[in-house]
């Protein structure tokens, strides 16, 4: 990866446990040079967090910082084992420019190693959902990580690579072992990954120092990490997929179905 351009799982106040606000968030992410910065606020099962309503009113808030192009959505919660997340509302969703989803424990009760990757699997074939934040910080202690690799690689689907999540003041013990067994298979089924710093405060933005040294361990190769191919990120989000009808601000072929 020659350059980070690219974060897109952070947080503002309005997620209720984070620090920043939106404006103080975008200013210190045009300090790192990003070409796309993304902020995700949780879903509503999340305690403290916004209204679905919130997200509706997206589009009220300019996309361009200079060169810097903002991407505003959600971190939805899976919620059981089939995959349900949050919020289901198509027109919500549609709202967003793209949209997270993951396993939170305070949303979330570990399943059996069956439950929890039919948990994952679910919420990958998931149309509206783009990425799979953090599958493997431990929340489920057992999946079947190579058949969420293969179901993401089929869907276009992106699994996360948290930082967040190996930061040992973060406690998450299964986090390493885990992540590096989902780079492995990443690695040898050609499936792409994102790197994400799931900032909850502006000093963490573009803060991939967790994450690194496991693309190294794994000798992960650069040409299947997004973090610095944001074309190739926005064919991501703005690609239809499995033919729903989003109306997603990114695609202007999509408006019509706002109407």
């Amino acid at each position: 990866m020659t350059q980070t351009l690219i974060d897109i799982h952070t947080h503002t106040i309005v997620s209720g446990h984070a620090f920043c606000t939106l404006n103080e968030m975008v200013q210190e992410a045009q300090k790192h040079d990003l070409a796309l910065f993304g902020i995700t606020e949780h879903g509503p099962a999340i305690p403290g967090t916004c209204h679905p309503v919130y997200f509706r009113n997206l589009h009220v808030v300019p996309r361009q910082y200079g060169s810097m192009r903002l991407l505003l959505g959600a971190e939805l919660n899976i919620i059981d084992y089939e995959g349900n997340v949050d919020i289901t509302d198509p027109y919500v969703l549609g709202c967003m420019d793209h949209v997270i989803a993951g396993l939170h424990s305070l949303c979330y009760t570990n399943g059996t190693h069956e439950q929890n990757t039919s948990a994952l699997i679910g919420a990958i074939e998931n149309p509206y959902i783009h990425i799979i934040s953090h599958p493997c910080d431990g929340t489920a202690t057992s999946f079947d990580i190579e058949a969420v690799v293969l179901a993401a690689k089929r869907t276009g689907t992106l699994l996360e690579l948290n930082s967040s999540s190996l930061n040992p003041a973060r406690h998450k013990t299964l986090a390493h072992p885990l992540f590096c067994e989902m780079l492995r298979l990443c690695k040898r089924h050609d499936t792409p990954i994102i790197l994400g710093s799931d900032a909850h405060h502006t000093a963490s933005i573009a803060d991939y120092r967790y994450a690194l040294p496991l693309l190294t361990e794994t000798d992960f190769p650069d040409q299947l990490i997004i973090n610095d191919k944001p074309d190739l990120f926005l064919e991501y989000i703005t690609s239809p997929r499995y033919d729903v009808p989003l109306h997603n601000p990114l695609n202007p072929s999509s408006q019509e179905n706002a109407q």
